[in-house]
């Protein structure tokens, strides 16, 4: 073979073995790109894991502090149910005292109204025997005016009686013997007529 064809094929083989390193550079650097998307790729695919894991994240410290805020209040309705309870027992006790005032008013005034009664009562009593010691003192009254009068009547009869007797007895000698020697004597004085005779 000649020298220059060899040349030739030796500079055509080193143009090629060029390219091939060329090549071989460019795949390398190709590799070293894929080696570098696949690290990116998976870089990638860590950091939507990251986000979704801090997307998750938010929405559970969201959630929590949602939860806090529930829980709080879930614990301030606790307190205001409590509260409404304690008022209700209040209120029920507010009741109760008011029934029992009401009821120890009404006994305050049943008790004035007995009081009352029983002092009209009384009243009434002392007013009957009153009326009673009156009728019976007007009673009296009229028996001792009636008796005055029974008294005054036989005194006074008692007087006419005597002054009559005592009248008749001066008299009636001297009548029967003026009647017994003048006219006839009547029958009503001819006791004295015989008396005189």
């Amino acid at each position: 073979m000649p020298t220059s064809v060899q040349c030739s094929t030796l500079q055509h083989t080193a143009v090629h073995c060029n390219t091939l390193q060329r090549t071989a550079t460019h795949c390398n650097a190709l590799q070293h790109t894929a080696t570098r998307c696949r690290t990116l790729q998976h870089t990638a695919t860590h950091c939507n894991t990251l986000q979704d894991n801090a997307t998750h994240y938010r929405i559970l410290q969201r959630t929590a502090r949602h939860c806090k805020t529930l829980q709080h209040t879930a614990a301030h309705c606790i307190t205001l149910q409590h509260t409404a309870t304690h008022c209700n027992t209040l209120q029920h006790t507010v009741t109760n005292c008011n029934t029992l005032q009401h009821i120890e008013t009404n006994y305050n005034t049943l008790q004035h109204t007995a009081t009352h009664c029983n002092t009209l009562q009384h009243t009434a009593t002392h007013h009957n025997t009153l009326q009673h010691t009156t009728t019976h003192y007007n009673t009296l009254q009229h028996t001792t005016s009636h008796c005055n009068t029974l008294q005054h009547t036989a005194t006074h009869y008692n007087t006419l009686q005597q002054h009559t007797a005592t009248h008749c007895n001066l008299r009636l000698p001297t009548i029967a013997r003026y009647c017994c020697g003048k006219c006839s004597p009547s029958r009503a004085l001819a006791p004295a007529c015989d008396m005189g005779s």
